[in-house]
């Protein structure tokens, strides 16, 4: 797994800290909205996340311990279900169709 520099995500915390103030402040305000939504997404691609304050958490912890640390608090985490589980039956029992026939 690749992992951001420290640095970058820092900026990318601070920047979504500070849009997620400006937004409580003004929340009727659809460009500061816009832009903490964008801020959020961008630190949703960088760790990894799909939802903007696990983004943000992920985010904290990533600048609080070590990159292999990380690395292996991740590897630990449940996970929910198998690729495979969400794929179908086993390829053994799919119906295979050909074309012309």
């Amino acid at each position: 797994m690749l992992l951001p520099a420290k640095a970058e995500v820092a900026r990318q915390l601070r920047r979504y800290r500070a849009w997620e103030r400006a937004m409580l402040a003004a929340p009727a305000d659809l460009t500061v909205r816009a832009t903490f939504e964008d801020t959020g997404y961008t630190l949703c691609v960088l760790m990894g996340k799909r939802c903007a304050r696990e983004a943000a958490d992920a985010a904290e912890r990533f600048l609080r311990i070590t990159p292999a640390a990380y690395l292996q608090e991740q590897d630990e985490r449940p996970r929910t279900a198998s690729v495979s589980a969400r794929r179908g039956p086993p390829r053994s029992r799919r119906r295979r169709f050909h074309a012309g026939r």
